[in-house]
């Protein structure tokens, strides 16, 4: 797929980009103005979460010799056009005259384009307590071998006591993991996420840069991969017009199971983002007692108020109510707010051995007992937490394929692991680390999965990067702190509206 790229190791990314730029200086210093481009765009877009970049930005930028230099050069260029009253502080850690032919060129277009808002200096001449708001770090890229020399650990351990509002890597952060390496808030991948990046702890929030790379003739050879990074072109099928001649029933039916009195707010939230994911027809099962004052919040969803144990589940007995209407259904999504009553766990039990829908589970529905129960097909939605409780020490690939269903692991990264294969989403980031995020995001794909009952996988990426896009979005607009998990349903429509990648 188009929208899905592979993650490469710095081996396959190196022998990739020699057969596509075959050492042409040109085809180089296109890729590199269109890497510097799209690293300067996205810092802006990013810095929106702290409440933008200022037009009398500070920005501080650590080059090295080669092309991530050239990149930061050229990023810091753009954004000196983007902001008539910024000014860029240039360390070059190896001295100007290492720079390499294109990064020298790099610098010498930006030194003629805005000499009187570029200087350049060594550490030791600025004096202390300064404060940047930017700092680009252009030193190493995936040529770097431990450990580093004197003039880097210099200057990143002067950078390191620094005052920066944020940190922005091009491509690697240098040094990725080695002691005294540079520790970045935002790591932008630059036309090839390299494999690195998934396990390096000084990335910080990763974003990929697309330069066009994979849209071009590519030895196949270079591309084996079993880990592959999600762009938002994925959400393209949503983005279409829908069909003229159609009804409701033609967006398919989730039913959505779950509620009780210690978690009401759950399989609310759920429902509401059922509501914003296309689906035709919505139908809740709740405790009846919960039943009235939800459909008062959401009369689009019908409401099916049911049995409720003593302490306020869904009883078993509940069971007949649910399945007199599963005929109707396209698809299940089961466990917001569920609880862990045995009673219910049985009555979710029986459900799933009854028929052969496709279900997402999450929260108390991802039980051992419970994930492999039934035929249908699975999207399995876990934080951390609660994989391990399903899966014990298993690794995701491995139990994907033992469980064949679709595991969506939330986290910083989120990875959504189907069969052998991995997808990593890079959207969205601590803003959701609240509260109801993964209640929207079970309901988001479970509305998907109503639509594409056949495509599990496609209704898991859809929803990952709908639900992360959004939340880019917000945070972008509102910030990080002072908003609802709930805001989050606002922005879904404008995520379907954004195409640019970050």
């Amino acid at each position: 797929m188009s929208s899905i790229h592979p993650i490469l190791s710095c081996e396959q990314a190196r022998g990739l980009e020699t057969h596509l730029l075959g050492g042409d200086e040109s085809r180089e210093w296109a890729a590199m103005g269109a890497a510097g481009h799209g690293v300067a765009h996205a810092i802006t877009r990013d810095f929106w979460e702290i409440g933008g970049l200022p037009q009398s930005a500070s920005i501080l930028v650590l080059a090295g010799k080669g092309h991530n230099a050239g990149d930061a050069l050229i990023a810091t260029r753009e954004l000196l056009s983007l902001m008539p009253k910024a000014r860029a502080v240039l360390i070059f850690v190896f001295g100007e005259r290492t720079l390499k032919p294109l990064a020298a060129r790099a610098w010498r277009e930006l030194r003629e384009a805005f000499a009187s808002r570029v200087s350049t200096v060594q550490p030791d001449a600025l004096p202390p307590g300064l404060v940047f708001d930017l700092c680009i770090d252009g030193i190493f890229g995936f040529q770097f071998r431990a450990p580093f020399d004197q003039p880097t650990t210099r200057v990143l351990q002067w950078e390191s006591k620094l005052n920066v509002r944020l940190r922005a890597a091009v491509d690697l952060p240098s040094g990725l993991d080695a002691p005294g390496a540079f520790r970045a808030d935002f790591t932008y991948a630059t036309g090839i996420v390299k494999s690195p990046l998934l396990v390096c702890r000084n990335s910080g929030r990763l974003r990929y840069v697309d330069l066009g790379f994979f849209a071009q003739e590519k030895p196949k050879s270079s591309l084996a991969s079993t880990d592959f990074v999600l762009t938002r072109s994925i959400l393209d099928p949503l983005r279409a017009l829908r069909p003229a001649v159609s009804d409701k029933r033609s967006f398919g039916h989730v039913f959505i199971v779950g509620g009780s009195l210690s978690y009401p707010g759950a399989v609310l939230m759920a429902t509401l983002a059922a509501l914003h994911g296309g689906a035709g027809l919505v139908s809740a099962f709740v405790p009846e007692s919960l039943a009235a004052s939800f459909a008062a919040r959401a009369p689009e969803a019908m409401w099916i108020g049911c049995p409720e144990t003593p302490h306020g589940g869904l009883a078993l007995e509940g069971f007949s109510r649910i399945a007199a209407l599963l005929p109707r259904a396209s698809a299940l999504a089961i466990g917001p707010g569920l609880g862990r009553e045995p009673e219910t766990l049985a009555l979710v039990e029986r459900l799933l051995k009854s028929v052969d829908l496709p279900a997402v589970l999450d929260a108390d529905s991802l039980q051992p007992s419970l994930v492999k129960s039934g035929k249908g097909a699975r999207v399995l939605t876990p934080h951390a937490g609660e994989y391990l409780r399903i899966a014990g020490g298993h690794e995701l690939r491995t139990f994907a394929a033992e469980t064949r269903a679709t595991i969506v692991l939330k986290g910083p990264t989120t990875q959504i692991a189907h069969a052998s294969t991995v997808y990593h989403s890079f959207f969205g980031g601590p803003l959701l680390a609240r509260g109801g995020s993964g209640d929207l995001l079970a309901g988001l794909i479970g509305a998907l999965l109503a639509q594409t009952p056949d495509d599990p996988l496609g209704a898991a990426l859809r929803g990952v990067t709908l639900h992360g896009t959004a939340a880019d979005l917000l945070a972008r607009s509102r910030g990080q702190v002072a908003v609802r998990t709930s805001d989050l349903l606002d922005f879904l429509p404008l995520a379907l509206r954004e195409h640019d990648d970050p």
